[in-house]
């Protein structure tokens, strides 16, 4: 299936999110929540795959991403309160993201790679002012 290759990214980049909204935000969240919404991500390619099979890719991605979305926005309301609605956002776009450079051929690498870029240099910008030892 075409989105496995990318599915590293998917759960980093979803670790990541949840990792620099609890540092910024100074919330704690459980090793447990980490591990169910890990879960989550990796039952996402099981559902992706079965969907495709019945559905189409495109349907499939769709149906998949969304309930794993909402599934992972719900779960994490429960404990982010006011930046459950960041974490969504950063979703959508995550999944977006994947969705758009698994739709291209010939420009795959070239388009992630310069995504890929794009996200490091947020994730530099955004930490900047972290105080890594006071945390």
């Amino acid at each position: 299936i075409r989105t496995a290759k990318y599915s590293v990214l998917i759960i980093l980049f979803t670790f990541i999110a949840l990792f620099f909204i609890e540092i910024t935000q100074h919330i704690r969240i459980h090793p447990v929540q980490y591990i169910l919404i890990g879960s989550a991500l990796i039952i996402y390619y099981t559902l992706l795959l079965s969907l495709s099979e019945q559905t189409g890719f495109n349907v499939a991605y769709g149906i998949a991403s969304a309930a794993t979305i909402a599934l992972i926005t719900a779960y994490a309301s429960t404990f982010l309160k006011k930046q459950t609605f960041l974490l969504a956002s950063l979703l959508l776009v995550f999944y977006g993201f994947i969705f758009f450079i698994t739709l291209l051929e010939d420009y795959a690498l070239l388009t992630g790679s310069i995504g890929l870029f794009m996200v490091v240099a947020a994730l530099m910008y955004a930490s900047r002012k972290i105080n890594w030892y006071s945390t």
